[in-house]
This record gives C-alpha cells, structure tokens and sequence, in this order.
C-alpha cells in the first residue's frame, strides 16, 4: 500500500472513510470475477425458479415440487431436480448438505436471508411493488438474476422470444379479441379466485388486446376470492378456468343447480384449461398466451 505521505492534501476524516470502506472496495473486483457455479444454484421458492430456468439454467433443487407440477407446470422440471421441502420452511439441513453456489428467494417469503447467508450466498428478488406491473417487475429481476450469473446475452434471448409471443398472440386472437374474458380458478366447491387489475394474467390479457370481464373488486396481489354466486352477473363473456388439480371440486360443482343456471355455462362459454402459474414471470406470460391461441380460436 501507499504511504501515508502521498495523501498529505487529504483530510484526516477522508482518510479514516476511505480506511472504512477499503474491505468493500478491494472485494468488488473478486465479486464481479467470481460468478455462481450454474449447476449448484437453489430457488426456494417458484418465482425465481422460473427466471432461473427462462437463463437456461434448471436449478439443482427446488422446494414443493409437488405442488409446482400442479401449480406452475410450465416450465417443466428436469427429472434430477432435488425437492428441499415446503417453501415456507425448507429443510435447512439437506440445503447445507447440497453445498449450493446460490440460493434464490422471494423477497418476504420463505426463510430469513440472514439464516440462507451463513449457507450460501443468497439473491432475493421481488414477486409485487404495488404497480400492478407485475411483468415489468418480473423483466426487471430477470435482469438482476442475468447480471448476477454473467448471462446477460440469454436474458435478452429469452425477452425477444416473449416479445414475439405478445406480437403474434395479439395477432392471432384479433378475430375473438371483442369477447370479454374472465378467468377464474377454483378454491373449493363454493369459492373460486378470480384474476382481475394487477394480475400477471390481466398485464398478458391487456397486451393481446384482451378485455377482462371482471370490474368488480380487486386486491395487491390483482386477485380475489368470490362466491360462487357473484359469477352468476357475469354475461357475454367467455370464462376460462385454471385446472390445479380441481377436478374433484368441478365434478361436485358442475352438479349444482346454481352453476347450472350460470349464462355462460348455458351458452356454452365455459373451458377449463391447463395450469398457469399467475404470480409467474414471462415464462408463465408466454405458456398463458399459447394456451389463450388454443383455446379461443376453436368453436365452442
């Protein structure tokens, strides 16, 4: 290091801050050299997940797999994919014994940062800003992700491929594009979760040229749960419901007199159709936009 001497125009307060920030300063060349093993990295959650596998990169474990083949679906996981437990409280043992180069958060959800951090390295990334951009959102932590793993280059591949999915959806659903849609996924026999502002389905629908047929109530997170009943208002709309293993529930509802005498079930207005997972990122965005092609081109 230099001598003191050399910095005799300096103040003895600079030179105690440039003292305290010397440990930072000296490390950001080893953090910015130093990338994450790709085939050793953890998401706990299915957000991250998703932004991991849309870089390429299928993670080395991830938590609830059995509720994300139900749940997300798409993208689908590789067979060796290691299952560490709930993503509320992961198993912490077998993520230490697993030694990852990563491990991905959603930021407020799942274990603390401070109790990952004495594991691994840990990058955390936001599911909701209050936007009701949740797309935007997702853009911009797929950036953060890319930056942090040195894949900046498939991180624009990826968005090109979204951008083109918008583009030629948007094109293809022009001819249907003046019926209103509702999309609704079902809770138990009497309750179903409708999609509505500020929802990732709604930010696609609203890219596509689609109308949302729900103007009724909304939440944070662009969701809500309704009686079944409140559907019964819902006129000239075509209704598409998410199947998360629901058949049981559809087979117990299609029964009632009340959905029955709902209109579009009488107009025949009614599909269920694959899972998508709406708190997703552009993954999910694109897996909704193939579904919506194929399913609101075919006769009903």
């Amino acid at each position: 290091m230099s001598d003191i001497s050399h910095f005799s125009g300096i103040t003895r307060r600079r030179i105690l801050q440039m003292m305290a920030l010397s440990p930072l300063l000296t490390s950001l060349p080893v953090l910015s050299a130093s990338r994450p093993d790709l085939s050793r990295i953890i998401a706990l959650e299915w957000l991250p997940a998703e932004l991991l596998i849309a870089l390429g990169v299928m993670p080395l474990a991830i938590a609830d797999i059995r509720n994300y083949n139900i749940w997300v679906a798409e993208p689908p996981l590789a067979p060796g994919v290691i299952d560490v437990g709930q993503r509320t409280e992961p198993n912490m043992e077998l993520i230490q014994q697993l030694k990852p180069s990563l491990v991905l958060l959603t930021q407020g959800y799942g274990p603390a940062t401070a109790q990952l951090e004495t594991i691994a390295p840990v990058l955390s990334v936001k599911a909701n800003d209050g936007s009701a951009k949740p797309l935007d959102l997702a853009i911009r932590s797929l950036h953060k992700l890319a930056d942090t793993l040195g894949l900046q280059d498939r991180a624009e591949q990826h968005l090109q491929r979204y951008q083109d999915t918008l583009a030629r959806t948007r094109e293809q659903l022009k001819p249907v594009a003046q019926q209103p849609l509702l999309l609704i996924t079902f809770i138990d026999p009497r309750h179903v979760l409708v999609f509505g502002q500020g929802s990732m389905l709604h930010e696609v629908m609203n890219d596509v040229g689609l109308t949302n047929a729900w103007q009724g109530e909304g939440s944070f997170w662009g969701s809500v749960s309704v009686g079944v009943e409140r559907l019964a208002a819902i006129k000239n709309a075509r209704v598409l419901c998410f199947d998360h293993d629901s058949a049981d529930i559809m087979k117990a509802v299609e029964k009632t007199p009340l959905w029955k005498s709902m209109p579009f079930v009488r107009a025949n207005q009614f599909t269920v159709i694959p899972a998508v997972w709406y708190y997703g990122a552009t993954f999910s965005a694109m897996h909704f936009c193939n579904i919506l092609t194929n399913t609101l081109r075919k006769p009903v």
